[in-house]
């Protein structure tokens, strides 16, 4: 059931990819302080999805999944010392 569903949202999202790609196919020039690029529009505006996707889901595990993975660690270690979990008594 999950190689379907990977196999429909990787073809959905290239033809998302072609569509972006052939509607906006126009040279657009980025200049990056250091560097100037000339690339289609569709490819930057591709670009910046993935880029901006990237940093978001860096940022959610970095201050969102991290912590709470740090936080059951201590829950498991305290319950497997046998000594409840904090804040109960037994």
């Amino acid at each position: 059931m999950h190689r379907i569903g990977f196999i429909v949202v990787v073809t959905l999202a290239v033809a998302l990819g072609l569509l972006v790609g052939t509607l906006n196919h126009e040279m657009t020039s980025v200049d990056l302080f250091w560097v100037q690029l000339e690339w289609p529009l569709g490819l930057l505006m591709l670009a910046a999805l993935t880029v901006g996707l990237v940093i978001g889901l860096l940022l959610a595990w970095l201050f969102k999944i991290l912590p709470l993975r740090m936080q059951l660690r201590k829950i498991r270690r305290i319950d497997a010392s046998g000594s409840g979990y904090p804040g109960t008594t037994t």
